[in-house]
């Protein structure tokens, strides 16, 4: 008799002990797995380091309830060929533990056990795929490196997670490191909401036909993982952790300490966001608000967007050309990249009451991306805006050189001093444009598939002020994976 050992007891095997014994024990987990296999939330995120033992974890937690005949389980990567080392794993487990389990790889990868129970691999690669999934029940749904999908995919999933039968358990599972275009999403989901280990409840109130209000109450939490967590491997490979500190800065941090503010392909790594700054503004881009001074210009950039947000942001530049981001108005329904579906009638309307309340009597530059001037489809963006006194001048939309500009901007001086700052209360831009990732296939640009409309606007702000390449002089203060007091993480930008 084989079977796997865990806290709870993946399988609830009345010879389990005496198996152990023998030692016929398949897979027995790790400390901070027990801990994560004994969560009852919801969702749960494990991970955010490499060598965590997060996908070991995954694949045994969708064995939980397969002794239940209608029980079916799915596990995600975004393309089937992320799939082979998760499928090389179960062939190493499954079958120990089930020998009469069977496991066909087409027409998709697929495990049936003796119940009659499946666990299903499978693929979403692109945003139409989710669709692939509609009319479909798992019981159980799990997400290996969660921060490769769109928060879109894994929320349509949502919608799939139902029970097939009594008597089964129905939550996510997912793991991530640090990185990807799901990178902003993830982080503000579960690890901007609550320190580590800390489950967070959210509760939705909806209507029955007869208009009866029922209260749904949720929760997540996030258990972090790390190399270090993970004795075995590093008893089996010792030079595994040496590998790790070989790499390059801001990938060491974020796949050997799990550090969420730094990570591979990140575009603006330079970025700067120290609470101990806010003050005296130095080594850091995000500051306190303050009162700006008359005879500074006052400037508005924008981005459309409708079914996908809009931004829009007021700037401030001193008289030596520094720009300061001082407000933002950014039109998300509150869950990443999904936008209000307001009218540009309905934007124009909102931005005219914040410049009446904060701006009255100032002069205001407008710079928006051409495209609104576009008319061929009926009334253009820019015409409607006009009807409300709202005017905006053509940007310049040259991509590589408007990043290049933030980049020039995001540079410190000897003294510590940027040229673009970012008032602490514009949470959005220091949400998402640290997060953005360079494209897979135009290395020098951002990936467009990202929440990237606030860095859309804040590239035509500084093409409408460009200024000469700086070169970064002073190294930020590195980031310690030790400190319990990294007050960065003080800040909760987007509750989902």
């Amino acid at each position: 008799m084989k079977t796997i050992k865990t806290l709870e007891g993946v399988r609830h095997d009345s010879k389990q002990r005496a198996a152990e014994k023998t030692h016929n024990v398949v897979w027995t987990p790790q400390p901070k797995q027990i801990k994560v296999m004994q969560r009852k939330e919801y969702e749960v995120l494990f991970g955010g380091a490499a060598g965590g033992g997060k996908s070991d974890y995954l694949v045994v937690e969708a064995l939980r309830q397969v002794d239940i005949p209608h029980y079916k389980a799915v596990i995600f990567r975004r393309t089937y060929d992320e799939l082979n080392e998760l499928i090389e794993k179960t062939l190493k487990i499954y079958k120990k533990v089930y020998p009469n389990a069977k496991f066909k790889m087409s027409p998709k990868p697929t495990w049936t056990f003796p119940s009659g129970a499946k666990i299903l691999f499978r693929a979403m690669q692109y945003e139409k795929d989710k669709k692939k999934y509609q009319g479909q029940a798992y019981d159980f749904i799990g997400f290996d490196e969660l921060t490769h999908f769109t928060y879109s995919m894994y929320s349509y999933l949502w919608s799939r997670n139902r029970a097939n039968g009594p008597g089964t358990r129905v939550y996510i599972r997912a793991t991530a490191n640090p990185g990807g275009v799901g990178h902003s999403w993830v982080k503000s989901r579960f690890i901007d909401i609550a320190p580590p280990m800390t489950p967070k409840s959210y509760k939705q109130e909806i209507l029955r036909p007869d208009g009866e209000k029922i209260e749904i109450e949720r929760n997540r939490i996030f258990v972090p993982s790390s190399v270090f967590d993970n004795k075995k491997l590093l008893e089996n490979d010792p030079q595994y952790l040496a590998s790790l500190a070989m790499l390059p800065k801001k990938e060491r941090e974020a796949l050997l300490y799990g550090d969420w503010h730094s990570f591979s392909g990140q575009v603006f790594s330079e970025f700067v966001d120290d609470p101990e700054h806010y003050k005296d503004r130095m080594y850091t881009h995000v500051i306190d608000p303050f009162v700006i001074p008359d005879n500074w210009r006052i400037y508005r950039s924008y981005d459309f967007g409708y079914a996908r947000p809009f931004s829009v942001a007021w700037w401030a530049v001193d008289t030596r050309g520094c720009l300061y981001r001082i407000r933002e108005l950014y039109g998300s329904n509150g869950e990443p990249n999904v936008g209000l579906k307001w009218t540009p009638h309905k934007q124009a309307e909102e931005i005219k009451k914040i410049e009446d309340k904060y701006y009255k009597g100032r002069r205001i530059i407008g710079v928006a991306d051409p495209s609104i001037w576009d008319s061929s489809r009926g009334e253009s963006v820019a015409a409607a805006f006009e009807k409300h006194g709202i005017y905006f001048d053509p940007a310049d939309n040259e991509r590589i050189a408007g990043k290049m500009q933030l980049h020039y901007r995001f540079a410190f001086d000897e003294q510590g001093l940027p040229m673009m700052y970012i008032f602490n209360t514009c949470r959005d831009f220091i949400r998402t444009v640290p997060a953005l990732v360079y494209d897979e296939h135009d290395v020098e640009d951002v990936d467009t598939t990202s929440e990237d409309h606030i860095y859309d606007e804040a590239r035509y702000m500084a093409m409408e002020n460009p200024i000469p390449p700086r070169d970064n002089k002073i190294e930020p203060k590195p980031y310690d994976p030790l400190s319990i007091s990294d007050k960065r993480n003080d800040h909760t930008f987007l509750n989902i």
